[in-house]
């Protein structure tokens, strides 16, 4: 039962941490930095944006879903005869290298989203000091659907209720048939207090930050300030005289119904 639950969690968490929105956030982010390196080398958002993207190349570079793969190959699947007692089960070695790669990713995603969040703050305090506004506004674009992606998906909460999964099964394995493999570390049966955070109150404290810096800023005002009321009804007035002259040609010089074919 606990390898059946162990593989399912392993299957979700590979699926969501190689779905393609993910991926596409990431080509992005590399294509901005490749446009703005030679302009915007000291801009503290662009510095941010950068921790952002080495951030996500790390969690690509650990191979997480590989490992993730390569144990749910190790895993037996439901066997026919009911009667049969034992089965094979991966190694303490196999088990402690993915758990602490999972641990690993964790942390990735964790500090990823705080770095989506800093960055963020920054983009649109640059913004309102009206300094390099179509990257900042991108920027902004971007880094909010990067950390919706990563909420919405439930990256980190997977890789959560992955670990304990895992720290189940390994806990068994090593009572069976004892092969430590990492030596001078203690895995944590909680990964709050690997982290040193709660992971949803994180969440919630980065998304009302974020909120609130959009709210309180306010910049579109700043940028199209409201026309006074006589200037907007010299503008509606003369919309609508040229659209009023522009049917009166049209009238003129094609007098035809609409619908109808024009030679």
């Amino acid at each position: 039962r606990l390898l059946s639950a162990l593989r399912r969690r392993c299957d979700i968490a590979g699926k969501r941490l190689s779905g393609p929105a993910l991926a596409a956030e990431g080509r992005v982010l590399r294509a901005v930095l490749y446009v703005y390196h030679s302009r915007l080398l000291r801009h503290r958002p662009y510095l941010a944006l950068q921790q952002v993207e080495q951030c996500l190349k790390r969690l690509w570079k650990m191979n997480l879903v590989g490992c993730l793969e390569t144990l749910v190959g190790l895993i037996p699947k439901k066997n026919g005869s009911k009667a049969q007692a034992d089965c094979l089960v991966p190694s303490q070695p196999i088990l402690e290298t993915v758990a602490l790669k999972v641990l690993g990713g964790c942390k990735l995603i964790l500090r990823l989203l705080d770095c989506c969040c800093k960055a963020f703050l920054l983009s649109v305090k640059h913004l309102c000091s009206k300094e390099f506004i179509l990257l900042n506004t991108v920027a902004l674009g971007l880094l909010s659907r990067l950390w919706f992606v990563i909420q919405y998906r439930c990256l980190l909460q997977t890789l959560v209720s992955l670990y304990s999964a895992l720290s189940t099964v390994l806990h068994l394995v090593s009572e069976t048939q004892k092969i430590p493999y990492i030596k001078g570390f203690t895995f944590p049966s909680d990964v709050g207090d690997f982290l040193g955070v709660n992971v949803s109150s994180e969440a919630k404290k980065q998304k009302a930050k974020m909120l609130t810096a959009k709210k309180s800023t306010s910049w579109m005002t700043k940028f199209f300030p409201a026309m006074p009321e006589a200037v907007s009804k010299v503008g509606k007035k003369r919309k609508s005289e040229t659209c009023t002259s522009a049917v009166k040609k049209r009238s003129i010089l094609c007098p035809v119904d609409i619908g109808e074919t024009v030679v």
